[in-house]
């Protein structure tokens, strides 16, 4: 495979094993979104891969967007476009390839993170692991797919509040809540997975990847629109002067003061 400067890939038995490695917590930035996007292309016409587990470095999954990029963009460049380029590119390739993919949630999922760890076929989670909208915590909107996966797996009223009070859920909790279907000791989350996706690499795969197909026209067929109607959101969002404080406060470490504009 090819080597990443924020991933490390891993290729046994027709497991590919990519692992988000940018420390200290995963954050993306716009090369590990591209990064991403060029493997799961390569394991799209690769024969040899068979099924896709993702997990991350150092007990995190990803907290979402580097904050710093994010503050880097200006209300004159388009966040609508930052987002066509990235994460709605990365959520549809993930939804359109047709080969299982595992989310082996090994940490904290936020934000952008939750939104691709949402993109991912079957989750298993480790006990720590815990779920975080984030993006109001920053005077953002929903995207990466959240405004449609969250609600779809948890029911309208447990997404809106999750999104509007902002408070982390337990692995426990999404595994009640439906975002996870399997919660584990962490020491186990590693061997648990593979061993199921072995069974995956093993099985059917293009039953496998039909089905998925007919699950996403049934339920996400409406994914695309979404993607770029949340990308139209986040640029207003963007301009808001809640986000510029969200932001201020998050680099100076300090509780935003938000005024509602």
């Amino acid at each position: 495979m090819i080597d990443y400067e924020n991933l490390t890939t891993e290729l046994i038995n027709g497991v590919l094993t990519i692992k988000l490695n940018r420390p200290p917590a995963n954050a993306f930035n716009r090369q590990m979104v591209e990064e991403l996007i060029k493997v799961l292309k390569v394991a799209e016409g690769e024969e040899s891969v068979r099924c896709l587990v993702i997990t991350g470095h150092e007990g995190y999954f990803s907290s979402g967007h580097d904050v710093v990029e994010i503050s880097e963009v200006s209300d004159t460049d388009s966040y609508r476009y930052h987002l066509q380029s990235t994460y709605n590119r990365l959520v549809l390739r993930m939804r359109r390839l047709e080969k299982p993919i595992v989310g082996a949630i090994n940490g904290s999922a936020v934000g952008a993170g939750l939104g691709f760890a949402l993109a991912t076929d079957i989750r298993w989670a480790a006990e720590s692991a815990r779920f975080l909208f984030g993006f109001t915590a920053v005077g953002l909107t929903t995207d990466a797919g959240t405004s449609l996966t969250l609600p779809l797996l948890m029911g309208m009223a447990r997404a809106t509040e999750m999104a509007f009070l902002n408070e982390p859920l337990t692995a426990e909790q999404a595994m009640t809540y439906g975002l996870v279907s399997r919660v584990v000791p962490d020491e186990e989350l590693s061997s648990a997975v593979a061993e199921m996706s072995a069974r995956l690499a093993a099985g059917p795969t293009r039953s496998f990847g039909l089905t998925k197909r007919a699950f996403n026209r049934a339920l996400l067929s409406g994914l695309v629109d979404t993607l770029d109607y949340e990308a139209h959101l986040q640029e207003i969002a963007h301009r808001t002067a809640d986000h510029h404080e969200g932001i201020a406060a998050f680099l100076g470490k300090r509780r935003p003061e938000f005024g509602g504009n």
